[in-house]
């Protein structure tokens, strides 16, 4: 007698009820996988995540790793051996991938759920591979407190259906593959549409819809078949018991064609070769792989855009869909700068659905905008010692930027998209207007090799500069800051004294320079009242940045004082030029500015 199959119950991660957000991505550990060694990388997700660094650091890796966990159960979970550390198998340091899971209710589980001190309920994953080929996935038993192979929801297509699904997107796709990913991206879309129209309308007198109809109307189609078919389906069993029963006596044959069995299933309303085109409208249109590289990489953000905007749509009571992870790396290449603009809206945008996290990797500050809630940056870099780690350098919720803040650096970011480049490595120094940046870019392009490691950061203002100081202590990088000090009184147009507004800006600077990490280092630096009246003796009526480039190029002095400005910034140890002031409280600056006043 044959064993009888057991039941396995599927607890699905993602909630029955509507009402119940999507689970969420918060944490994803590499160890022991391609570039990344014995020390784990970990990253700290959110709905964006951005992976800075320096190329072959592991970047795209990263991006591979939670594509290769969520892809149990199929070929493109197997890991062969260039995939080992060093191409070797080592029992001892062998490739692990650990996810964490933000879910909004205890659908897996009790056992599986371990409460944060926050609040948030997180369940753990653990994959890893013995040797080249599939991996073996655990659980963490937070009753237990062990890794167990009594994995949270049960088999790897279950699991993976109700988890965030990658979508991932390489640099150098072929063409062929990046046509492809594109049609699913659509595909998708339409095949949500489709789950609406199946979703039936259980209020009393609803009629039906379109798909409904249609499935009543197969039905029937099939019963009538069935049915005038029927004499020859009787034929062919009489047949067919002769014949088996010779073999197995008191066997029949039954033949039953199930016609409204998952008749959803068996109804593919698209074809599964569907074709994308792409052309003039008034010209011969070609298969997207037949595009320029960067026609094609546009096009995957037209998908991405309907996939977002068609998710926002109201969907029917009740319905749940499975939430969405975009992994992709270096979405710059190839595209025109006003692209460039459009791609990083879309994906700051694609988030706000609900049901979507980013992460991509990037060598172009335009992708870092330091005005959303919603953006965590990594840098990823290689040690000296050739360990590959991931640092969280940014997070909206850790900076605590105030609404002043985060309007400053939104215009800063209309005004600069480049203002982000301290992230991607080297010195950082931030001045406050053009005149500055202007005058020191000059002197790094005369001595390129001096200061080619050196990141000019244009703050556009002195209250931009306090936003820009809480960023950078964050960040914990060492930097320098130079303003103009300002004169504390001024006299209006009317004649009339009154307090200088600029000089209040002073105190919100120093008291955020103090606040640094104790780690890190940082130097102050105040032009005594102002860079052109402290380094070139008078002030300019009108293009500032011009007049400064031209009195560099014409006079030597002056070049040598405001280099030896910059090597201050540079070096704290440095002494800067006459008229400019290191500063360590208010009351020392007043008494700075008014010696210079006085002369």
């Amino acid at each position: 007698m044959a064993k009888a199959k057991k039941t396995e119950v599927e607890i699905s991660l993602v909630s029955e009820n509507p009402e119940v957000l999507k689970p969420k991505l918060t944490k994803l550990t590499i160890k022991n996988y391609r570039c990344i060694g014995s020390t784990p990388v970990e990253i700290d997700l959110n709905e964006i995540v951005v992976l800075v660094g320096a190329n072959n650091v592991g970047k795209s890796s990263i991006l591979k790793a939670y594509e290769l966990a969520m892809s149990q159960g199929s070929a493109k979970a197997n890991l062969y051996l260039e995939d080992f550390p060093n191409n070797k198998i080592d029992p001892d340091n062998l490739p692990e991938i650990e996810i964490h899971t933000r879910v909004f209710d205890n659908a897996p589980g009790d056992k599986w759920i371990e409460t944060l001190d926050n609040g948030d309920l997180i369940v753990k994953e653990k994959f890893s591979w013995q040797a080249e080929g599939k991996p073996i996935r655990q659980g963490w038993d937070v009753e237990e407190q062990i890794w167990s192979t009594n994995v949270p929801w049960g088999a790897p297509n279950v699991a993976n259906s109700r988890r965030p699904e990658p979508h991932k997107v390489d640099a150098f796709d072929s063409p062929e593959k990046q046509a492809e990913e594109i049609k699913k991206l659509l595909m998708q879309a339409l095949n949500e549409r489709v789950k609406n129209y199946k979703k039936p309308n259980n209020e009393e007198g609803a009629e039906e819809n379109d798909y409904q109809k249609l499935i009543r109307q197969v039905k029937d189609l099939q019963k009538r078949i069935l049915e005038e078919a029927q004499e020859q389906i009787d034929e062919v069993n009489t047949e067919l018991t002769s014949l088996i029963s010779k073999v197995f006596p008191n066997y029949i044959i039954d033949f039953d064609a199930k016609a409204e069995d998952n008749l959803d299933s068996a109804i593919n309303l698209f074809k599964a070769d569907s074709q994308l085109l792409m052309g003039p409208s008034d010209g011969y249109l070609s298969t997207i792989d037949r595009q320029g590289s960067g026609a094609r990489r546009t096009l995957l953000w037209t998908a991405i855009k309907f996939i977002s905007e068609n998710n926002q749509k109201i969907k029917p009571e009740g319905s749940i869909s499975r939430p969405h992870l975009l992994l992709i790396d270096e979405p710059e290449i190839c595209l025109h700068p006003n692209a460039i603009r459009e791609a990083c809206n879309l994906l700051y945008e694609l988030p706000e659905t609900g049901n979507w996290q980013v992460m991509v990797t990037t060598h172009s500050p335009i992708f870092i905008d330091f005005s959303k809630d919603n953006t965590t940056i990594i840098k990823v870099e290689k040690t000296e010692k050739g360990e590959i780690i991931g640092t969280t350098v940014f997070r909206p919720d850790r900076v605590q930027l105030d609404e002043d803040d985060k309007r400053n650096l939104k215009l800063l970011n209309l005004c600069d998209p480049y203002v982000a480049e301290f992230f991607f490595g080297g010195k950082v120094v931030v001045v406050e207007g053009d005149t500055e940046y202007t005058a020191f870019n000059y002197i790094k392009r005369q001595k390129p090799e001096l200061y080619k490691n050196i990141n000019i950061i244009r703050a556009r203002g002195k209250a931009t500069i306090v936003s820009l100081i809480k960023i950078l202590n964050h960040f914990g990088s060492d930097y320098s800051v130079l303003h103009d000090c300002d004169k504390p009184r001024i006299t209006t147009k009317k004649g009339k004294e009154m307090a200088n507004p600029a000089w209040g800006n002073n105190p919100n600077i120093l008291n955020e320079i103090n606040a640094k990490p104790i780690s890190t280092s940082n130097r102050l630096l105040a032009s005594l009242p102002n860079f052109e009246e402290a380094y070139f003796g008078e002030v300019a009526e009108g293009e500032k940045p011009y007049n400064a480039l031209r009195k560099l190029e014409e006079s030597p002095e002056l070049f040598d004082i405001v280099e030896n400005l910059l090597k201050a910034l540079i070096n704290f140890e440095a002494q800067p030029p006459v008229n400019c002031t290191e500063w360590n409280s208010i009351e020392e600056l007043e008494q700075k500015i008014s010696e210079v006043l006085a002369e």
